[in-house]
């Protein structure tokens, strides 16, 4: 049972869906019943953010997840790269106002994993953890922002900061997190397309956080500082049949501006958009004919250096990952790797390529 449960998470986190009818789950607006009589929502175009209640759980939603990346140095000036997401999968759905069920009753309403790296020296550490929802071992909240499973946690530690640990086999970190800046809607007020059809989930992002900390590997402990991107994204929605993997990037460019930019690979023809965030003036929502993302080299089975260019902003940048293996070897591989930008504007920033291989 245990293995059949957690083969159902992956496989739900990993987007393989098994196929719909229109009206389900799957719809633009679209619901899913469960037996308890309550249904799956499915975001549109017509939702919108609300704060702080969107920084916690959305329980009548399937999917969801909270996700860091970290351009960071050490005191002598070396890169490390650094992630930690944690997601939430709904097997029965629960109004947002409903009391979750006794411990006790030893319920399965939800499922958590959370991923946890470091990139540092051309080396990968990476930890996952697994969990039963609504018995204690995970979960989050809004206000104060608490996300957790067992000891990996990230928490509001006064005003506007949070604290975020993870302690893995061999390797852990403690940072201070300080948010500049307000959440980012991206797509549609929030609304993220991520098909031709319309269907999506609801996104924003924090992309402008202020990072200090430790970084322990092994005996050798590294004080580091630098920038992050913390990402909110929640839908019922899986991938599509069809879409065999996405490519994402976040980029904190040298001139202030950031780029949120991501294509998912159909047969079809890849589906993109993201957001330019420039340093002055509003962020931008951006559609495929405005965004182009071409890979340059692969290695290890994943493209490891892209083209990106948005001809509206005079962007035309070569995003490439340093040397080194940064697939996240856990029950669903995938790669992620800090990268370097160079071209008309230079930068660093974060790249996830799913989808590849078996």
């Amino acid at each position: 049972m245990r293995r059949r449960f957690w083969l159902f998470l992956v496989a739900a986190l990993a987007g393989c869906s098994e196929p719909q009818q229109e009206a389900g789950f799957a719809g633009l607006a679209g619901v899913s019943e469960s037996d308890s009589g309550v249904a799956f929502l499915q975001p549109g175009p017509g939702d919108r953010l609300t704060f702080p209640e969107d920084f916690g759980p959305h329980p009548q939603h399937r999917i969801e997840w909270w996700y860091l990346t970290a351009n960071l140095k050490t005191e002598e000036g070396e890169p490390l790269g650094l992630q930690w997401t944690q997601f939430r999968q709904a097997i029965t759905p629960r109004l947002a106002d409903a009391e979750p069920p006794e411990p006790g009753t030893w319920p399965l309403e939800a499922a958590w994993m959370a991923h946890a790296a470091v990139s540092f020296d051309s080396q990968h550490y990476f930890g996952e953890r697994l969990a039963r929802g609504d018995v204690g071992h995970a979960g989050a909240r809004a206000e104060p922002l608490a996300v957790w499973l067992d000891d990996w946690q990230l928490e509001a530690s006064g005003n506007d900061a949070w604290q975020l640990q993870v302690a893995a086999d061999g390797w852990s970190y403690d940072l201070t997190l300080r948010i500049n800046g307000k959440p980012v809607a991206h797509g549609d007020n929030g609304f993220s397309a991520k098909a031709a059809d319309g269907k999506g989930s609801m996104y924003f992002s924090l992309v402008n956080l202020q990072i200090d900390g430790t970084v322990t590997l092994g005996d050798q402990a590294l004080a580091v500082t630098g920038r992050g991107w913390f990402d909110r994204e929640w839908s019922s929605q899986f991938l599509k049949a069809g879409q065999q993997g996405w490519d994402w990037f976040a980029l904190h460019l040298e001139s202030g501006d950031k780029l949120m930019a991501f294509q998912l690979r159909e047969e079809e023809g890849d589906f993109r958009a993201g957001t330019w965030i420039p340093v002055h003036g509003e962020p931008m929502s951006l559609g495929a004919d405005q965004l182009r993302m071409s890979p340059l080299t692969t290695s290890e089975g994943y493209p490891r250096r892209w083209q990106l260019a948005v001809p509206d902003v005079g962007l035309n940048l070569d995003v490439a990952a340093p040397p080194g293996d940064y697939r996240n070897t856990g029950l669903y591989p995938y790669w992620e790797s800090p990268v370097s930008v160079s071209g008309s504007h230079g930068g660093v920033g974060y790249m996830e390529l799913t989808g590849y291989g078996d």
